[in-house]
């Protein structure tokens, strides 16, 4: 039997099993992630019990790439401090180019692929967490659905050159196997030392390579990104002439998924406020008009579900309105009227404070709902699932007209 390295360590033909150990670690943990990812991604979340179940596959997915991040950053630091064991064959130029290229793009991938994916789900609002206890975000990296977007699209993209990468590894692998009969897979198998090696020189121009196809798959992935949603939220029709314009503001939403808030905003929305401070014969202070795009919300993860027709079905129901009295409350103000929203039309409370400052004002308002006022997901029946109460926040700033 030939020799055997059963070190810690590598030589300069053969490799310690600390190395192998990494090696098939990340074997195993690599098709395990990938069929997570898309067994999850394909899962229906039709039911409570179907939701609950996609949400355990992603965070096994997202729980199994946060390990090979650190298992892969782990071997790269080892395999910087041993020596590389030369290849069989070093007077086949372009056979160990070639090899050269996809070990660089699998250990630049192994690093990238999982990172993107972390960075993606610490910019989202998302439901199904990392199984950890340290944190679901990252330093610098704020929650933003558009940051999100491009990074799941990078994510997505680099996952393909690691799989193609991959898919010629095998292959070089089994042509080691059955065409060449050299021991190459038994080094990484069980630590086989072929005994002497003509020396080699390396392949200088391998890293550049994969630079270069890294940088490929960059371009590809921020030109396959979801560009910015253009404004298709509804006009207002307030019967009496506006009085103030909005300048600057946010509408959110929070709800509840598996016992975490998840908050998330439209994007295309209007509103025409008419309003004096001073008090009318009938002790209103003006009326307001809010119209929403239903369809500009990004909700996280499950901005997709959240448009959807379980809930706000922005298909066949684009818009949602709020038509409301402005009166003072105690000491601030309350817009009462009524808000419609998926055919549905309730009553609706909205008291919020107000500062005024010349001609600026500021208002910010709360108020809950219950989905189930307006037929959101009406198979979501248990509220650890779904909760359902949704927590409407508006912050705006205004500017009077002249």
């Amino acid at each position: 039997m030939p020799p055997r390295n059963t070190a810690a360590t590598n030589t300069p033909t053969a490799y310690g099993w600390v190395e192998r150990a990494f090696h098939w670690s990340i074997a195993l943990l690599i098709p395990t992630a990938i069929a997570l990812g898309v067994i999850a991604h394909d899962a229906p979340f039709d039911t409570d019990a179907a939701l609950a179940r996609k949400a355990w596959l992603f965070s096994a997915h997202k729980t199994v790439g946060v390990v090979i991040f650190f298992i892969a950053l782990a071997r790269i630091v080892w395999a910087l401090s041993q020596p590389r064991p030369a290849p069989l064959h070093p007077d086949r130029r372009a056979e160990t180019f070639a090899a050269a290229l996809v070990h660089w793009l699998l250990y630049g991938s192994l690093v990238l692929v999982p990172a993107l994916g972390w960075a993606h789900h610490a910019t989202a609002e998302g439901f199904a967490p990392i199984w950890w206890p340290f944190g679901q975000g990252l330093p610098f990296l704020p929650k933003n659905a558009e940051l999100s977007a491009t990074l799941a699209t990078l994510h997505m993209v680099f996952e393909r050159v690691m799989v193609a990468a991959l898919l010629l590894h095998i292959l070089g692998a089994v042509k080691h196997v059955v065409i060449d009969r050299d021991s190459t897979l038994a080094r990484m198998w069980k630590g086989t030392d072929p005994g002497p090696l003509p020396a080699s020189r390396g392949h200088l121009l391998a890293p550049g390579a994969a630079l270069v196809v890294w940088a490929g798959a960059l371009g590809i992935g921020l030109a396959l990104a979801p560009a910015a949603a253009t404004s298709t939220a509804p006009t207002p029709r307030l019967a009496a002439p506006a009085t103030w314009t909005v300048e600057d503001g946010t509408l959110e939403i929070t709800v509840t998924q598996l016992g975490t808030p998840v908050t998330g905003r439209f994007a295309d929305w209007q509103a025409a406020i008419d309003f004096d401070p001073t008090p009318r014969a009938d002790g209103t202070v003006g009326q307001v008009e809010v119209a929403v795009a239903t369809g500009s919300l990004t909700l996280g993860s499950v901005s997709g579900q959240a448009i959807g027709p379980d809930f706000l079905a922005a298909a066949s129901h684009p818009e949602a309105r709020f038509v409301a009295t402005l009166m003072p409350d105690g000491d601030g103000y309350v817009a009462e009227g009524t808000f419609s929203l998926r055919g549905a039309e309730m009553p609706l409370r909205l008291p919020f404070d107000l500062t005024l400052e010349g001609d600026r004002a500021r208002a910010e308002g709360r108020v809950t709902l219950d989905r189930r006022s307006f037929g959101m997901g009406a198979d979501y029946t248990d509220e650890s699932n779904v909760g359902f109460g949704v927590t409407v926040t508006v912050d705006l700033t205004a500017r009077r007209l002249p």
